[in-house]
């Protein structure tokens, strides 16, 4: 299946997240990071949920030190990861978290709580054309 996703994540502690080529400080608290796969989306997801894993994306540093607390995903041929990210552009960001490969500024958010993440979360997709699903963890 192809698709998108968003990733709700706990960050227990301020941090400086050290990936292959830059640094990011983040604030202790919730986050949400949207991806996407265009091969096989179930194998993302669970390589994200997985805590053996080459470090290869940004998302993949930060998961060291972070808790996914919710997974949302919904399947579309299209490439909307983008268009997903930019339905947050109001949400505090990371600029240039996870993001690359593309033009946007950000596609790691910062929320006020875990439950107003996961809000976010649906909307967004609605806001975008999709029905997301949560996926248990």
């Amino acid at each position: 299946m192809k698709g998108i996703y968003i990733l709700v994540i706990e960050l227990p502690a301020d941090g400086e997240i050290n990936t292959l080529k830059k640094k990011f400080t983040l604030s202790k608290g919730f986050y949400m990071y949207v991806g996407s796969a265009m091969n096989n989306l179930e194998a993302r997801v669970k390589r994200h949920l997985s805590k053996s894993k080459k470090q290869h994306w940004h998302i993949d540093f930060l998961l060291d030190r972070a808790r996914i607390k919710a997974v949302f995903l919904a399947q579309t041929e299209a490439k909307q990861e983008c268009q997903l990210a930019g339905q947050f552009a109001r949400l505090k960001s990371a600029h240039n978290f996870g993001c690359s490969d593309c033009r946007c500024y950000s596609h790691l958010f910062f929320g006020e709580s875990e439950s107003a993440l996961r809000g976010s979360a649906l909307q967004g997709f609605i806001a975008i054309g999709l029905e997301p699903l949560e996926q248990a963890i």
